[in-house]
């Protein structure tokens, strides 16, 4: 009797056993991932279906970070294009919080496992002005977000993109990513530390990070990477004399959906009218389009990192579209200004950690709950040198790591550098969507791969796929050479 049939009908609960029996910590976590079977839409319960880890607290560390982080730029970008106070954005953000939180415990964390955190869009933040200037009302734009995202969501399209993305486009598209996020956080150091006339401190806390990254990599602890990263950072910082302080104070935003809606209060826009949807229609089938290649991308570093057998634990493309929709509509009509995707800030660090999404999806959305109201510990997450060394540490370099592990050989290569060429020409959409024509056609890569593939894999629905984001990228001006026409 084989293995896999000796445990044939037993539980999560009846096949744990206790990290002491294992030989390393490592083989513990993969035994775990190995044996759990989330139920969708079912109750899942600590102790039963899964259990709380160490290496869980990094993970939700992690995504709290990066909820604030992209929470409050999304909201301040809407901020300063309707004239909104600093004190709106804060108290936006806040409000976000404790909807997100609530959001993800109940869904990812309790009823729907396979389907990672509702976190934030954050290709869209330099797009948002645009939303503004073409006469967009926020929550007409949520809630065309989301109804469009249900609707890919509901007709399986996450899972049909994923078959039809190879391996050297998806490659391509996570070494792209990465490149391009590491970049822009160095930069945004770089100006912080300008901006306090202390470029000294760039340069030592990029070496100490670079450094402690480095020796967490050799030893095999990169799950470790954003709490330690982190606060070497601060002490680097502060050691140098980098000006720091707390100016959050605690407390409970309002919660009433009339208050941020109002004429004369929160957004001070009152509620859409049909023009507003009609301004956002372009800006909504963008920001979905752009869903995809983000949501590949999370879970083919899930599956780089995860172990054999544990297909189950996977996070499930539609599954994952459904939520992040169903969280942007009612996140908008209570009157928050996020726009919601899947969370790379947790899946990253989840992948590296060998860790599924319920138990860290608990924790984490707790976490976002407290600090909402605690108010003082966003200003330690918001402070520069924790911001810009926890993005780059926790999503873009293990990104870029993932991504060459896919390019096996000169044809996933080929695929690969197609992808990323496009995507610094135009952005990574176009380049994903480009390179996915051109290596299920066979043009170029695995053309073996290409022939294997059904007619509508092959040709139709890449070429579709690539025909309506670029119409979309190109009606508001992210196309070079083409001046926007809407």
């Amino acid at each position: 009797m084989t293995k896999n049939e000796t445990n044939k009908g037993k539980s999560y609960k009846d096949l744990h056993r206790p990290a002491k029996e294992f030989a390393s910590r490592d083989e513990y976590l993969k035994h775990e991932l190995q044996i759990m079977a989330p139920k969708r839409w079912k109750l899942n319960l600590p102790g039963r279906d899964f259990n709380f880890e160490i290496e869980d607290t990094v993970v939700a560390m992690a995504v709290l970070i990066g909820k604030i982080v992209m929470t409050a730029a999304i909201v301040a970008a809407f901020a300063s294009g309707f004239g909104l106070e600093d004190s709106f954005v804060t108290e936006n953000v806040r409000f976000e919080m404790i909807i997100g939180g609530i959001f993800v415990i109940i869904f990812s964390g309790l009823l729907l496992p396979t389907a990672n955190v509702a976190g934030c869009h954050g290709p869209m933040i330099p797009l948002i002005p645009l939303v503004v200037v073409a006469g967009g009302h926020p929550l007409a734009f949520g809630l065309m977000v989301g109804l469009l995202g249900l609707i890919l969501g509901g007709v399986k399209g996450g899972t049909k993109l994923l078959e039809m993305t190879g391996p050297g486009v998806r490659g391509g598209l996570l070494i792209v990513v990465g490149v391009m996020g590491i970049m822009g956080q160095l930069t945004a150091l770089k100006g912080w530390a300008d901006q306090i006339e202390m470029p000294i401190a760039f340069l030592a806390i990029i070496l100490v990070t670079i450094i402690s990254y480095t020796i967490l990599e050799k030893y095999g602890k990169r799950w470790l990477a954003i709490p330690l990263c982190s606060f070497l950072a601060i002490i680097t910082a502060l050691i140098l004399g980098a000006p720091f302080k707390f100016v959050t104070e605690p407390g409970i935003p309002n919660l009433n959906p009339a208050y941020w809606w109002g004429e004369n209060s929160g957004w001070m826009l009152g509620l859409p009218e049909y023009s507003h949807f009609i301004a956002v229609i372009p800006f909504a089938v963008l920001a979905i389009a752009m869903w995809p290649p983000d949501f590949l991308g999370h879970r083919v570093f899930q599956e780089a990192n995860y172990p054999t057998k544990s297909k189950k634990v996977l996070m499930d493309v539609d599954d994952t579209m459904v939520i992040s929709a169903l969280r942007q509509i009612f996140g908008s009509i209570l009157g928050g200004g996020n726009l919601a995707s899947s969370a790379g800030t947790y899946m990253i660090p989840a992948g590296i950690a060998k860790r599924p999404i319920a138990a860290g999806a608990i924790l984490g959305g707790i976490s976002w709950i407290l600090i909402a109201i605690l108010g003082l510990p966003m200003d330690v997450a918001l402070w520069a040198p924790v911001l810009r060394v926890a993005l780059i540490v926790g999503v873009f370099l293990p990104l870029i790591e993932a991504g060459l592990q896919m390019v096996k050989n000169s044809r996933n290569a080929q695929s690969a550098t197609l992808c990323i060429m496009a995507a610094i020409f135009v952005n990574p959409v176009f380049g994903w969507s480009l390179a996915m024509v051109a290596d299920n056609t066979g043009l170029l890569g695995d053309v073996e791969r290409a022939k294997s593939l059904k007619l509508k894999y092959r040709t139709v629905l890449p070429v579709v796929t690539f025909i309506l984001t670029t119409l979309a990228m190109a009606a508001i001006g992210l196309i070079p050479g083409i001046k926007a026409f809407v």
